[in-house]
């Protein structure tokens, strides 16, 4: 009779540890499962700050540096044409008659006493020996020389360094060096002392430079 007793307590006894088992595998299974979330969701956490961060310096990359404008150097420089067309816009043609050799930098025209294609520097203006050449505008007569290609020549200076240059002329005598001359007042007269023009008809040979270089005058007389 004491054995049949202790078979069902015994049996109990069992059923209550696998109970006890079962919850506590269960237990595991749940407590893994949330260890589990919360690795991905800080794994997110992670990879949504880095992503944050990326995009944070892709948008410092693509902010702007500031530069400076191009267009201010270029109004700059028209300013600067406009500033020099004022300055000589005043000036008037040193002699009336027909243009027979135009300016002539970057294509060479024929030289009729060299032969050759050379480039020209200036305008011919074809005109009667000893017909008066005038101050294209106001200035200061800054050179009067013999020039060894273009014969007597006069240098007059009209500020902004603009100045204006009269060549193949007749005389040295009727401005010197220093002088404060007037638009149209006369300087010399038209000779054929330019060796290097010695065959054209006389003329006058006439330039007009900006800074040192040479510019069309057509461009800037009446």
């Amino acid at each position: 009779m004491r054995l049949n007793n202790k078979k069902p307590n015994d049996r109990i006894a069992v059923a209550l540890v696998l109970c006890f088992c079962v919850v506590a595998i269960a237990s595991i299974f749940t407590m893994r499962s949330n260890f589990s979330q919360l690795d991905f969701e800080s794994d997110d956490n992670i990879n949504i700050a880095q992503e944050d961060n990326q995009q944070e310096e892709e948008q410092n990359v693509v902010k702007p540096v500031p530069t400076v404008d191009s267009t201010v150097p270029k109004q700059n420089v028209t300013e600067e044409k406009k500033d020099d067309r004022k300055s000589t816009a005043s000036f008037t043609i040193p002699l009336e008659g027909k243009i027979s050799k135009e300016f002539s930098t970057e294509v060479p025209i024929y030289s009729q006493t060299l032969d050759a294609y050379v480039v020209h520097n200036g305008i011919d203006i074809q005109a009667p020996a000893d017909t008066q050449v005038l101050a294209a505008g106001d200035g200061t007569v800054t050179k009067v020389y013999n020039d060894d290609k273009l014969g007597i020549t006069i240098e007059i200076s009209h500020g902004n360094g603009i100045v204006t240059k009269y060549s193949n002329l007749s005389t040295t005598k009727m401005v010197e060096e220093g002088d404060v001359v007037k638009k149209g007042q006369a300087i010399s007269g038209v000779g054929s002392s330019a060796l290097f023009e010695s065959l054209e008809t006389p003329h006058l040979h006439f330039e007009v430079l900006k800074d040192g270089v040479p510019i069309d005058p057509s461009d800037y007389i009446n």
